[in-house]
Formats: C-alpha cells, structure tokens, sequence
C-alpha cells in the first residue's frame, strides 16, 4: 500500500495580469499643463482558495495622479497567482499567503503599471519596493484591535 506523501509543497502553478485599466479623463487639455501632480498609489492583497491546495493572490494597485483636483491619470491593476500549497501548518498558512506569494506576484504588478503608464504617454511612476511582512503584521494588529475593541454582550 502506497503511504500519502506527506511533504510541505509550496510551487508557482502561474502567475498572470487579471485586470489593468488607464483612464485619462481630462486629456487632451490637462496634458498642456507643466504642473507636477501629485500621485497617490493603493495597494491591497487578496487571497482566496481556487480548488483543493490551490490559491490565488491577487495584488492590487491603483496609481491616481492629480493636478489640483483634474485627474491626470488613473491606472487600477490586479496581477495575480495560482499557488499551490500543500501540507503547511495552518498556523503558517496566513503568513504564506499574506507575505511570500505576494513577495513573488509585485514584482510583475509593478512591471505592468510602469508599462501602461509609459504607454499612455506619461513617464513611468516606478512604485516602491513592499515590505509585505510590515503589511500582513499591520493588518493582524489592526484585526485583533478590532475584536478586542467589539462590543461584549454581558449575560
């Protein structure tokens, strides 16, 4: 009788652009504008379960650039992974998911919104390198303050 393997898997089945967007609401016009805009850059993480031992991340990024309150350009991204994870400890499960395949699937995302942005005539807005175990730390800090901080029924 064959016995079951056992050993941890942790592999990169594919990684791939889910979606991406630019918007240039206000062009031509805002284009003649030698004004430096502001950039305000979001990023989110998401990870859900596709099939048995299978993941997917998926990071988002969405880089706004204003000039006063026109909107020069707007670019939303999501690039993600399918994961395949196996015989992990879920104690260590959330930090895989939350940190390490976010770790591998950035760097894409952030190849593809300098690309777009380069392509829609402007130059690239290069987005800083992720400490994605600050992140996943502040977000399970935040959580517990959350359920701390719930109201307690008394009976």
């Amino acid at each position: 009788m064959a016995e079951a393997n056992l050993d941890p898997v942790f592999q990169i089945q594919r990684v791939y652009l889910k979606d991406l967007s630019l918007e240039q609401p206000n062009s031509p016009e805002i284009l003649l504008n030698q004004e430096q805009p502001g950039v305000e850059i979001q990023l989110g993480v998401d990870a859900k379960p596709v099939a048995e031992g299978l993941f997917e991340i998926t990071v988002t990024a969405t880089v706004h650039t204003k000039i006063e309150e026109k909107t020069v350009f707007m670019v939303e991204a999501k690039q993600a992974g399918i994961f395949e994870i196996r015989n992990i400890q879920s104690d260590q499960m959330g930090a895989l998911l939350g940190i390490a395949c976010p770790q591998i699937v950035y760097p894409y995302l952030r190849s593809n919104v300098a690309d777009i942005i380069q392509r829609g005539g402007f130059p690239p807005v290069h987005m800083a390198e992720i400490n994605f175990q600050a992140m996943y730390e502040q977000q399970q800090a935040e959580a517990m303050m959350a359920t701390s901080e719930a109201p307690q029924i008394l009976v």
